[in-house]
């Protein structure tokens, strides 16, 4: 009876530790950390990730052609915005370098008739798909294009002033106030060393942030959607500020056309058809 009981005891004891090997061997669960801020930041693009929205970015109800790309007319006069940029910087940054990229475009775009029946911003979505051997000038000369063609809309000689309307909700709600804006975006602008643009843009999760690309990067390369920019190339202010980049970005708020710029944030919530 004795020996019966101690190998029921053994057996039970056998159970309990097999069961305490297996249950060590499983996966514990783990809870994604969340990242919680105060006022968004700037940050680079590169960090993002990329969302398939197809809304147009150029115009409301239309992408911008790529068979063949075409210089847009300047809405205004070249002196129209002398409050921030002078008309010979206008002249130059419109009719010759917005051209180059137009004209650079169009000529590596020739010899593929596929990427032809696209839009710009479908190319830049996806610049996997473009062959390599004109990838980096459709990269440059498209992204420069899809920049200049929404930076003209976004000034105004009427332009600057406080934001109103559901943009400046929606800057006081994520910023805080307009000047924490203000003093983010000239920071972010500041910071970019070399040449590039600073944005505000809608970010996946459908919040508003502050960031900036080099060269003629396009934000929705990485799936953000460009609600206003400011170029901070040298040629975008150097005539008239010459290296005072920071005298440029304060003084540009004075042509910010917020008209412009509210519906460009509703159409950034817009879904894709």
């Amino acid at each position: 009876m004795m020996n019966f009981l101690r190998q029921k005891i053994s057996y039970l004891l056998m159970g309990v530790m097999l069961f305490m090997v297996l249950g060590a061997c499983q996966p514990v669960p783990t809870v994604e950390s969340q990242s919680v801020t105060g006022t968004p930041i700037a940050t680079s693009v590169a960090t993002q990730t990329p969302a398939t929205s197809s809304v147009p970015v150029a115009y409301p109800d239309r992408e911008l052609s790529a068979s063949p790309a075409q210089l847009p007319k300047l809405p205004y006069a070249y002196n129209a915005l002398e409050k921030a940029i002078d008309a010979e910087t206008m002249k130059l940054h419109h009719d010759k370098h917005h051209a180059a990229y137009v004209n650079n475009l169009n000529n590596a775009l020739k010899k593929y008739s596929d990427l032809q029946n696209r839009s710009v911003e479908a190319i830049l979505r996806d610049l996997e798909s473009v062959p390599e051997d004109i990838r980096t000038t459709v990269r440059n000369n498209g992204g420069g294009h899809l920049n200049h063609t929404i930076f003209w809309q976004i000034m105004s000689p009427n332009g600057g002033g406080q934001p109103t309307g559901e943009i400046a909700e929606e800057i006081n709600k994520t910023f805080g106030n307009f000047e924490g804006f203000q003093k983010q975006f000239n920071a972010a602008g500041s910071d970019r060393f070399g040449s590039g643009w600073v944005w505000l843009v809608r970010n996946p999760q459908g919040q508003l942030q502050i960031t900036s690309t080099p060269n003629q990067d396009s934000p929705i390369m990485e799936g953000l959607y460009p609600i206003m920019g400011n170029d901070v190339w040298e040629h975008a202010y150097y005539l008239r500020y010459q290296n005072r980049r920071a005298d440029y970005l304060n003084n540009w708020w004075n042509v910010v056309n917020w008209s412009e710029i509210n519906r460009r944030a509703q159409a950034s919530l817009k879904q894709p058809a």
